[in-house]
């Protein structure tokens, strides 16, 4: 039986963190996702060159770059939803989550994905009730007792900030949400499974500007509790919600840094065209 969801009844309600902000001191100790050396085909195509990457732990690393640059083949790396696709492979190096290597035979994949959430550029709910949307990971792992489902329940729901809008109508089908509610919902159905990583693929790109902003605050208040990877095409939105930043073109990994540094004093002129908007 997985252990519930720790997390305060209340989050603070803060604006999302402009590109100034330093990262924090902790998130620099050591890396909760350890990438080495990565090439990555489908089929005979290499799509990922020699990626090394150490995404820190308890904050928001950001992938951007242009369109077909790699970064979501990456994400998808990150939970082996690769698998998934035929002549899809890693060709070479290694991906650690907390120091163990997710591609070994013995790894269940079924507990990685449990530990590495994904929230999917589309909003995807089930087409079940609210209740049944958050429950439903609790139950495949073996929770049946009421009383915990329900505080689990509640409690991924506050942490999506979603709990006071739909506190009443929890037995409704949950694609009678908006758009912004849906993508809220399946953070809150990720977070019920207490995951360590979880992984966000253009996670507005279908939202209006308000729906969007209740996304961003959301991030940013997650990220004391969870290694957060975001792949965005909106720097801005990189900038306002990560405290990290890879920029990757063409498969590779040109840089990768703090978001600070990134955006104000980037160290490889790629980068800084890439910013400035020469390209992409």
């Amino acid at each position: 039986m997985v252990s519930l969801l720790k997390m305060p009844e209340t989050l603070p309600q803060e604006r999302p963190r402009q590109i100034d902000a330093p990262p924090p001191e902790e998130a620099t100790e050591t890396a909760m996702i350890d990438i080495c050396n990565l090439d990555f085909n489908y089929g005979e195509h290499r799509v990922l060159h020699d990626v090394s990457l150490h995404v820190p732990p308890r904050a928001v690393t950001a992938f951007i770059g242009p369109s077909g640059c790699g970064k979501t083949t990456l994400l998808r790396c990150i939970n082996r939803m690769n698998d998934l696709i035929e002549n899809a492979h890693i060709s070479g190096g290694t991906i650690h989550l907390d120091g163990t290597d997710i591609n070994a035979p013995d790894v269940d994949v079924v507990d990685l994905r449990r530990r590495v959430g994904m929230v999917f550029q589309k909003s995807n709910p089930f087409p079940k009730s609210i209740y049944e949307n958050i429950s439903y990971g609790l139950r495949i792992a073996g929770v049946t007792k009421r009383s915990l489902i329900d505080e689990a329940v509640e409690r991924s729901l506050r942490a999506a900030a979603l709990w006071d809008e739909v506190k009443d109508r929890l037995e409704k089908n949950a694609l009678g949400l908006s758009g912004g509610q849906q993508q809220r919902l399946c953070i809150a159905r990720a977070l019920a499974v207490e995951p360590d990583v979880v992984l966000m693929d253009e996670p507005c790109s279908a939202l209006d500007p308000i729906a969007t902003a209740k996304i961003e605050e959301l991030i940013h208040q997650l990220r004391t509790q969870y290694t957060i990877v975001i792949v965005t095409h909106n720097m801005q939105q990189a900038g306002r919600v990560s405290d990290y930043t890879g920029f990757f073109y063409l498969g590779r990994l040109i840089e990768f840094g703090s978001t600070t540094k990134i955006f104000t004093n980037p160290s490889q002129k790629q980068t800084e065209d890439y910013i400035t908007g020469r390209f992409g």
